[in-house]
């Protein structure tokens, strides 16, 4: 190895380290806001589905995508509605059952 190819290596990793870890992409990141719908109207087709009160609302990955979770509470119910945050299809509906939580 010459002193060049030496020269060039110690370039390239200090332009990685110079790099923050919260910019380098990883399989589990989210992906950017301005792509997504936003919780706010994730909330909106949520109760649309299932109307009543927001109990708890999560951003998580669940199935290889990134969504909203809501649990909404309709009397002494529980409904988890699961909105996608690209494209705002309901991908999840579902009773949980008298006072259950997520």
């Amino acid at each position: 190895m010459t002193v060049k190819d030496i020269s060039r290596l110690l370039t390239i990793a200090a332009i990685a380290l110079a790099i923050p870890l919260s910019a380098q992409a990883t399989p589990d990141s989210a992906p950017p806001a301005a792509k997504r719908i936003g919780e706010a109207n994730a909330r909106a087709i949520a109760l649309q589905v299932a109307p009543g009160t927001v109990v708890e609302s999560d951003f998580e990955k669940e199935d290889g995508g990134w969504r909203y979770s809501f649990d909404i509470r309709q009397g002494d119910r529980i409904h988890e509605v699961g909105v996608d945050a690209l494209t705002g299809k309901v991908v999840e509906n579902s009773d949980e059952g008298t006072n259950d939580k997520d």
